[in-house]
């Protein structure tokens, strides 16, 4: 005789609205095994996307995700869930709060964010290169929770000399009397626009001698780069100046609009 078979309660408790989940989903949901190199967050966001993508007519995307979710999780993950209390999970938010609290614990969370608060670029990094990377730290810790003005402060006290060279030149020496948020896309403006430049690597830049009145201890940029520079900056000006013309004709031809006469009356 073998012992009865018993099973544990599932820790999400069953809800009221009926859902019917089409096999055809499934092989389109991510999976999480638990693995310290797994992000989370990541995870859910993908999740989700798929979530959204298949959803069907009035069904609620929260029941949806609460119903599908367990699918996605694998080896210690889905032991971890088994191994939850049962009926302890009411609703999707639950179920989220607690797989976030499990495998991204406040020791990670500190670990991303000194990531962040310590940035420095790396030798013989390009702008877009250090940008990028820096953008990544970010992305992989979205509840950092520090300022967009200390986003900016970050990456900047992070950045080489000729970084800040290239940065400074471009925007007329006013980077900083910028706003965080225009700060944040002009960072990101140079790091497109620099993609094709030949940065100098720390090897030249010791090479290279400062001005007689550096500004703030920095070098100056080779001709082409300072050339490349100002060009791309008239550039972004004349974007600006074009955009502004729009939205002056545009308030103008508003404006008539709701002046003109009825012609019916």
């Amino acid at each position: 005789m073998h012992p009865p078979r018993m099973s544990a309660p599932s820790c999400i408790v069953p809800p009221l609205e009926q859902l019917i989940i089409r096999p055809h989903i499934v092989p389109f949901l991510p999976n999480f095994h638990g693995m310290e190199s797994e992000n989370p967050y990541a995870h859910i966001k993908e999740f989700e996307e798929v979530c959204n993508t298949f959803r069907e007519g009035g069904a609620s995307i929260d029941l949806m995700r609460l119903k599908l979710f367990p699918f996605t999780l694998k080896d210690k993950a889905k032991i971890w869930l088994n191994s939850l209390r049962p009926r302890s999970i009411r609703n999707w938010v639950d179920l989220q709060a607690e797989f976030l609290k499990k495998f991204f614990p406040t020791h990670r969370t500190n670990g991303l964010k000194r990531q962040i608060s310590n940035f420095s670029a790396q030798e013989n990094e390009k702008f877009y290169e250090c940008w990028e990377r820096y953008m990544e730290a970010i992305n992989a810790c979205p509840h950092y929770g520090f300022d967009t003005w200390l986003l900016v402060s970050y990456f900047y006290d992070g950045m080489s000399s000729s970084m800040k060279q290239i940065l400074e030149t471009m925007c007329g020496g006013d980077f900083m009397s910028k706003n965080p948020e225009e700060a944040m896309d002009f960072l990101s403006y140079v790091s497109e626009v620099s993609r094709g430049w030949d940065e100098p690597n720390s090897r030249e830049m010791g090479r290279m001698k400062a001005p007689v009145n550096p500004k703030g201890g920095m070098y100056m940029l080779s001709e082409d780069m300072d050339m490349k520079a100002k060009v791309a900056t008239m550039a972004r000006r004349l974007e600006e100046l074009e955009l502004k013309k729009m939205h002056e004709v545009q308030a103008i031809s508003e404006t008539q609009a709701h002046v003109m006469p009825c012609t019916i009356c």
